[in-house]
């Protein structure tokens, strides 16, 4: 499993039951298992090997919930098609296999297979035949069934944008609002699932807590250079200050904007991505804004949030904001 900038985070899912519905050929034992298991020393996570059918192993992960109860539900390909069926939890679906029969068609996901991680059955092989492939056709078909309002609140969708084995985004986002892309291939690395699936699952722990951080916004002209590339050590800061405090970054709105800023959309998803998801002002009079700090370039007369001036005296550099927001510990 490769190590890129792996943390614990202790107190997120403290004393909570996580649910990981494996994808298509994997078991319990995956990599992103050992992986949840690092990053949440606290939570206790519970990671089936499913089986092979897909009816049972709906049938096995429906009585998983009425018995454990999960706060949360992370699925992943096959295993996030599985997700979004159980109805009344909080879920993430990774790269979700919606039309898995199609996918496994395509990709020569029939005949003879090999696990990919060790199950506690100690089978290695499974075969894949035409039958087969139309059960899991005919489970995906369930998909989006008896779903209201209130669940749609519930469920995360995050989709790899080199992801080239499943590409489900447009369909879920018809139902689901919470859609997003990631940096990030089909299958999760530590890299991709530190700063796309931590994001989330510490916005819906905040959810079920009654959490409020204290609120950091970022002016867009503070991250920006003169090519349009991220000014040094702004991604840095970023990712330590989610950690602790919600993030929101501020624009001017559209109507107004020349050139420079037009794309402030485009620029948030490619180089801070899901952080940026939903956490993005539109707004001419920055000081409306309420929260706890504002990072601009120049002070806001009458802010209602203390002001850091980037480029300043005191902070010539976000070296200095993160020595800053790092001696706060979180205030």
């Amino acid at each position: 499993m490769e190590n890129n900038g792996l943390k614990q985070f202790p107190e997120l899912l403290n004393g909570k039951t996580l649910l990981y519905v494996h994808g298509f050929g994997s078991s319990g034992q995956s990599g992103t298992v050992s992986r949840l298991r690092t990053v949440f020393p606290n939570a206790r996570v519970i990671a089936p090997d499913l089986p092979i059918h897909p009816e049972e192993a709906i049938s096995l992960l429906r009585h998983l919930c009425e018995e454990e109860k999960p706060d949360l539900i992370l699925g992943t390909s096959m295993g996030g098609m599985y997700t979004e069926q159980l109805r009344g939890f909080w879920r993430i679906c990774t790269n979700p296999a919606l039309m898995i029969a199609d996918t496994m068609q395509a990709h020569g996901m029939t005949g003879t297979q090999q696990f990919q991680n060790p199950r506690q059955d100690g089978i290695q092989t499974f075969y894949v035949d035409k039958a087969l492939v139309k059960e899991y056709r005919q489970q995906s078909e369930h998909r989006f069934e008896d779903l209201d309002d209130e669940d749609r609140k519930h469920v995360f969708g995050l989709f790899g944008d080199e992801d080239t084995l499943v590409d489900t985004f447009d369909i879920f986002h018809e139902h689901y609002p919470q859609a997003m892309h990631f940096h990030g291939e089909h299958r999760m690395d530590d890299r991709s699932f530190m700063h796309s699936v931590l994001p989330v699952i510490r916005w819906i722990d905040d959810l079920q807590e009654h959490r409020e951080r204290p609120i950091v916004y970022i002016g867009m002209e503070t991250l920006v250079d003169g090519y349009r590339k991220p000014v040094s050590s702004c991604q840095k800061a970023i990712r330590q200050l989610i950690e602790r405090y919600q993030v929101y970054f501020v624009a001017p709105a559209e109507s107004s904007v020349p050139s420079a800023y037009a794309d402030t959309t485009a620029w948030l998803e490619q180089y801070v991505n899901v952080p940026a998801w939903g956490h993005t002002v539109f707004t001419n009079q920055r000081r409306l804004l309420y929260g706890d700090y504002l990072i601009e370039a120049s002070e806001t007369r009458e802010a209602m949030a203390t002001s850091i001036v980037f480029g300043g005296d005191t902070f010539k550099t976000w070296d200095d904001i993160i020595d800053y927001f790092q001696r706060l510990g979180g205030q």
